[in-house]
């Protein structure tokens, strides 16, 4: 299963040693020529359009001097920067610890939750069952996935990047609220409840911070900082994912179900606060004026 991935991986690795180079990136490094010669090279087509291509050049040399004394990931904490990285990695890092613990041990949860799992399997048969049953009720839920990210797409420069990661944050928190009610309810009004409050928490965290959190990423910090600065966004948010895949066992084991959505709901919050205090909306934006 894990193999299966290797194959997508080498064919995307190779694929970017012949990437085209940002120029934005060179022009923000002062390297003029090299930018015009790979838009040109981004932009070839047959017949050729446009003709030629022309950069600016005074003030791009500049912030190739500014470049150079902010090297390193210490620009990041930069008064200048501070701000971005911030709202670019505290909020991943709090919707990986949601989005990874449910995606992942949804189908446990369903499956325990149905009423219908084995609780002692004794043979082959049982484990199947188990897991068919798992899968089938994950299924119904993902589904909200596919909805949430299509509204996302179709909302994102509308509504604005901030805005729907909110919105997002208050939905996600608000389907484990409900989630966690099934803990007062038996029968049909529990499952109900659970299936009711993960599609919610799919749907919500597609529209809001699964999707806006890489937009955001890409498009906070000035253009010299910015892939340094969507990499370490990236890169802090999977100790969330990691710490998820780890410790969601032990909890749903020590502290139970009900419990740990309450947290999740704590996060979720938190999530929204935190992108709402450390806000720089992108939509609309031209990312050139990003740090001026």
């Amino acid at each position: 299963m894990y193999a299966t991935a290797i194959v997508p991986g080498l064919v995307v690795t190779v694929g970017r040693l012949s990437i085209t180079e940002s120029a934005h990136w060179l022009l923000a490094r002062g390297k003029i020529e090299l930018a015009k010669q790979q838009t040109a090279r981004l932009l070839r087509r047959t017949p050729p359009y446009p003709r030629g291509v022309t950069l600016g050049g005074g003030h791009h040399r500049q912030a190739a001097g500014d470049h150079r004394q902010n090297r390193g990931y210490g620009a990041l904490f930069s008064k200048d920067n501070r701000r971005a990285t911030i709202l670019a990695s505290v909020p991943w890092f709090l919707q990986d610890l949601g989005t990874y613990g449910i995606g992942i041990f949804t189908p446990a949860i369903l499956a325990a939750s149905l009423g219908h799992k084995t609780k002692y399997v004794r043979n082959l048969s049982e484990l199947i069952n188990n897991d068919i049953l798992a899968a089938k009720g994950a299924a119904m839920i993902d589904i909200l996935l596919i909805v949430g990210i299509i509204c996302a797409i179709l909302l994102a420069d509308r509504v604005g990047r901030i805005r729907l990661q909110i919105i997002g944050f208050i939905g996600c928190a608000a389907g484990l609220l409900l989630a966690s009610f099934s803990g007062f309810c038996t029968g049909g009004l529990h499952v109900l409840l659970i299936f009711l409050g993960f599609m919610l928490f799919n749907f919500m965290t597609n529209l809001g911070p699964n999707a806006q959190t890489y937009l955001l990423a890409g498009e906070v910090f000035p253009t010299r900082v910015r892939g340094m600065g969507a990499g370490f966004a990236a890169a802090f948010a999977k100790i969330g994912a990691v710490m998820t895949a780890f410790l969601f066992p032990i909890l749903l084991a020590d502290i139970g179900t009900q419990t740990l959505l309450y947290i999740l709901v704590g996060t979720s919050l938190l999530g929204a606060a935190v992108t709402r205090a450390f806000q720089i909306e992108t939509a609309g934006i031209n990312l050139e004026t990003i740090g001026k």
